[in-house]
């Protein structure tokens, strides 16, 4: 029987952007194609960071109530698909942590905002996808996070309970997320668009990791 088995969390959720494969430039690029396209000039990274892991269609509506939805997210899309596969990478020891758990017994799944064009180009091009059982996109619910919705569709899919099941993420929806549907929580380090106020505050993970292969210490602490 493997270690994680018969252990208090066998199931580790992942978000895709930030998380896994780093997107950060192509995220960054098509706001400012967008902002250049509509407004003629870019914007502070600072106005771009706290959207990070938000609907798209819900952030353009903040940034453009004056135009259709539709129309702000097809350039930004257009530009983002175009330029998707020359501007990602894996995060360093990201798939060595993957590797690991799967070879431990955990069962794995991905659990991200992004649709599922881009997040399968991203898992192919890499050979990552071998290692998620379940991957949820955008696609696959009208609910996205903060809601509890796509980690309650993916751990019904995977026949888990809420309390047995622990999220990656880098930012404050996928915390949110989490603690919504009861599963415990973790930030990563590296992320961008969480502030320090977010990172102590009511909302915090509950646990944040500076390197991918601490989440194995992180999962032996919480099943002794």
């Amino acid at each position: 029987m493997s270690r994680a088995a018969a252990a208090a969390v066998d199931t580790v959720l992942f978000d895709f952007d930030g998380t896994v494969m780093d997107t950060t430039e192509v995220i960054v690029n098509s706001w400012q194609h967008t902002f250049r396209t509509l407004e003629g000039k870019e914007r502070p990274l600072s106005d771009i960071y706290p959207t990070f892991g938000e609907p798209l269609e819900l952030t353009m509506q903040k940034f453009f109530p004056d135009i259709p939805v539709d129309e702000s997210v097809n350039i930004y899309r257009s530009y983002h698909v175009d330029n998707f596969g020359d501007l990602i990478r894996v995060f360093p020891g990201m798939e060595e942590l993957l590797q690991v758990l799967q070879k431990d017994g955990y069962t794995l799944a991905l659990v991200t905002s992004r649709l599922k064009r881009t997040t399968d180009q991203g898992l192919e091009a890499y050979g990552l996808g071998k290692y998620f059982e379940y991957v949820l996109t955008a696609d696959d619910t009208n609910k996205h996070k903060p809601d509890p919705t796509p980690i309650n569709i993916t751990l019904e899919k995977l026949n888990k309970k809420p309390e047995n099941a622990i999220m990656i993420g880098d930012t404050m929806f996928d915390i949110l997320c989490a603690k919504n549907a009861g599963v415990k929580s973790v930030l990563v380090h590296w992320a961008v668009a969480v502030s320090e106020e977010e990172r102590i505050g009511e909302n915090a993970p509950d646990f944040i990791i500076k390197e991918p292969m601490e989440i194995i210490d992180i999962l032996r602490d919480l099943n002794k």
